[in-house]
């Protein structure tokens, strides 16, 4: 069996004295892509952020496992060049920083060397077509005066050019038409068959999304635990259920 890109191991999580996550272990395997849903202030986007390392939270108890070792206390950039990206439910505006300056930048970073704006700007193209996005989006200021679908596209061409082990997709599809939708499910689906290794965790509300994308796992959150474990099927159960099953097995722990 392969080694897993993410071990997460008893994990107990605070903010500002508040608990967060509670008990928490999750082991996701090269190629997997896992799911999480849960209702409003189950602790969903905290766990994406206490996966890239966001200092507001702090680690009481448990460990994080990225391919075998210990990233619990790693800092949020070094995570990044190890392999470990973010796609922000709400990225922000970067004045005055072009997309193809902030790629470059990611990129050198995450290799390791230089990399020159020419060997950018040719794969950015390429990923510009494929998502519906004119040539000039290279040259706009990352983020800023972007539609909700052009800031969830923008985040589908950095997973596919920063090439992660391991990717958390943290709610992609909010905010997103159904067109929209399918143009960023598309872009990811496409990512993961170039990089059959990439191993995903996707924070969602939504079954729709999943539809298109064909989970491996699929998990559901209750006030910072995980309550319930399964396949495609659990989302699917969510969708015409809601989660107040859920929120009455976790009352009765």
């Amino acid at each position: 069996m392969a080694t897993p890109v993410l071990e997460v191991d008893d994990l107990w999580v605070e903010a500002e004295g508040t608990p967060i996550l509670r008990g928490l272990s999750l082991v996701i395997r090269p190629g997997e892509l896992h799911v999480i849903m849960g209702p409003n202030g189950s602790g969903k986007s905290s766990f994406a952020n206490v996966l890239m390392g966001n200092p507001v939270y702090h680690i009481t108890k448990g460990t994080i496992r990225y391919q075998g070792v210990d990233v619990s206390e790693l800092p949020v950039d070094e995570r990044a060049k190890a392999g470990i990206f973010l796609a922000f439910q709400d990225p922000e505006a970067i004045s005055g920083v072009s997309v193809v300056q902030f790629l470059r930048q990611a990129l050198s970073a995450r290799r390791g060397r230089e990399v020159s704006v020419l060997e950018v700007r040719f794969a950015l193209a390429e990923w510009l077509e494929r998502l519906g996005l004119d040539p000039s989006f290279a040259q706009r200021h990352l983020n800023e005066g972007f539609s909700g679908g052009e800031r969830k596209r923008n985040e589908v061409i950095q997973l596919a050019m920063l090439e992660p082990e391991l990717a958390v997709l943290d709610e992609t599809d909010s905010g997103l038409d159904v067109d929209a939708l399918r143009i960023v499910a598309d872009g990811i689906t496409l990512v993961r068959h170039q990089h059959p290794e990439m191993a995903t965790v996707m924070i969602t509300h939504y079954q729709r999304i999943l539809s298109l994308l064909e989970p491996t796992h699929t998990h559901i959150l209750v006030d910072g635990r995980l309550v319930a474990s399964g396949g495609p099927e659990l989302a699917e159960q969510v969708e015409r259920e809601g989660y107040q099953q859920f929120r009455e097995a976790e009352a009765l722990r």
